[in-house]
Formats: structure tokens, C-alpha cells, sequence
């Protein structure tokens, strides 16, 4: 069973060839990596960043706050934003400006309350 997959219908477990599986997992990872293919370093770091911080700060982030904190201009930081928010991969902006939720954290009220080991405690998107 070293190399098998179970999937799960109901109270049934259907055994799934492991060829099939590694091609749907190998296709993924080119669709994912294809999809990211944008992304520079300082996109990473941004991104990173917001993650890291909503939970922090539980509050937008704004531009000027992020490039701060990074030691990058604000201009580039808004550039960077605005291709993450173009890509519809990490994060959304209210109104353009702050960056609200960065997946999978959020500072706006949702159903889904998170309490991290680190004692931070937010919403998640």
C-alpha cells in the first residue's frame, strides 16, 4: 500500500492507479508553477509579508506601511499589489489601497475564526 490512493465514495474506498494520480499531480504542479511564473522576489516577500502581519496586526495594510517595513519604495510595493491583485492569486484590496486579506487570512469578519499558536487570533478568507 506504499503507493496507493484511496478515494472515498460514501462508506466505499476505491484504490486509484498510482499512474493516473502522479500524472494529475505532476499536471498540477506545471498549471502551479506556469500561474506563479510572475511572481519576482520581492513579489514573495510582499506576499510573505502580508501573511505574516494581518494575523499581527489584524488590521489593512497599506502600501506605505509595507514598503516601510520592507525597505522597498512605495511605488514598487503599489506596482507589486496591484499584479498579486491582477492574478487573482494572494491577496484583495479594498478600495485599492490596503490590502485586506492575503489567503488564507483576512481582516474583515468572516465565519471562520483562527487562533494560531502564536496566540494572534483573525479571521480567515
Amino acid at each position: 500500500m506504499k503507493d496507493a490512493l484511496l478515494l472515498g465514495l460514501g462508506r466505499v474506498l476505491i484504490p486509484i492507479p498510482a499512474m493516473v494520480w502522479r500524472n494529475q499531480v505532476s499536471q498540477m504542479g506545471r498549471h502551479t508553477e506556469a500561474s506563479l511564473g510572475f511572481m519576482s522576489k520581492d513579489h514573495r516577500r510582499v506576499h510573505y509579508f502580508v501573511v505574516r502581519e494581518l494575523p499581527r496586526l489584524a488590521e489593512p495594510l497599506t502600501p506605505e506601511l509595507i514598503a516601510q517595513r520592507l525597505s522597498l519604495p512605495v511605488a514598487h510595493v503599489s506596482a507589486i499589489l496591484d499584479e498579486l491583485e491582477k492574478h487573482m492569486t494572494f491577496l484583495f484590496r479594498k478600495g485599492q489601497e490596503a490590502v485586506v486579506w492575503a489567503y488564507p487570512v483576512t481582516a474583515e469578519v468572516t465565519p471562520h475564526y483562527l487562533t494560531f499558536s502564536t496566540g494572534e487570533q483573525l479571521y480567515a478568507a
